[in-house]
């Protein structure tokens, strides 16, 4: 087994801050980082003295804005929500209902902007959560996006189940994202919490391939999906055009 090398043990101080623990000691740090309290104390101290971690007066340490200034050059996250916002504000003065939006990362969906609706649904999204690709509706329609390979790994794979609704086979899965590319949006029914439904439909960058995705999370009980997919629809094709997509040309016929 090859032994951590020093920006491995950096990046493991980083990953011991998370939702659950946001403010962690020293000595925290030390154990979820799997580090000795001498090198955790070195490491804490370089990442202090750079901006990434800031210590409170009772001693605890928390994530640095250095960290937030530098992610907010990331073109899936803060410059992405930046460009999307706009028309996130729209969809939700349309439906006053929970919206999302969305990148993929590896098999999950990562969360980075939620607007909360007047609807109290049982899914609790912070910015930065993350869930398994096939139990939401921004997953599948970013999974049903993806490459072929990328789709049949995940398939392969073994589907975790939140609820009894939740996709666990994976011929099921593969026909729900045949349908997802057929009609251009995707549905999640009670698939992570038995009161919620979610309507997501992909964003695509100036490449014309998916980026992002957008969704409105609203009570499974009152929905009505058909009132609500144009609604969608509509945003995911504004923030794609804000992003440089330009269908009028990927549709037009060539010579």
């Amino acid at each position: 087994m090859t032994a951590p090398t020093a920006p491995d043990r950096l990046l493991s101080v980083l990953a011991a801050f998370d939702h659950e623990h946001p403010a962690l000691s020293l000595t925290d740090i030390s154990r979820r980082a799997g580090l000795s309290l001498t090198t955790a104390h070195r490491l804490v101290g370089a990442l202090t003295r750079w901006g990434a971690l800031e210590r409170d007066g009772s001693g605890v340490y928390h994530v640095g804005l250095r960290l937030w200034e530098v992610a907010a050059l990331a073109p899936r996250g803060l410059a992405l929500r930046q460009v999307a916002l706009p028309y996130l504000e729209d969809l939700y003065e349309a439906t006053h209902e929970n919206v999302q939006l969305a990148v993929r990362d590896g098999g999950e969906v990562v969360y980075i902007e939620w607007l909360s609706g007047r609807s109290a649904v049982g899914v609790h999204i912070r910015v930065g959560a993350r869930w398994p690709l096939h139990a939401t509706g921004v997953g599948l329609a970013l999974l049903a996006h993806s490459a072929p390979e990328t789709q049949e790994e995940y398939c392969a794979a073994p589907l975790a189940s939140f609820t009894p609704y939740t996709i666990t086979d994976p011929e099921r899965l593969r026909r729900v994202l045949a349908d997802v590319r057929r009609t251009g949006v995707a549905v999640s029914d009670r698939q992570v919490t038995e009161d919620a439904l979610s309507v997501a439909a992909p964003i695509r960058g100036r490449d014309g391939s998916v980026t992002a995705a957008v969704s409105v999370v609203v009570p499974q009980a009152c929905t009505q999906v058909p009132v609500l997919v144009p609604a969608v629809r509509l945003a995911a094709r504004g923030i794609s055009r804000a992003l440089g997509w330009q269908p009028e040309t990927a549709e037009r016929p060539g010579p």
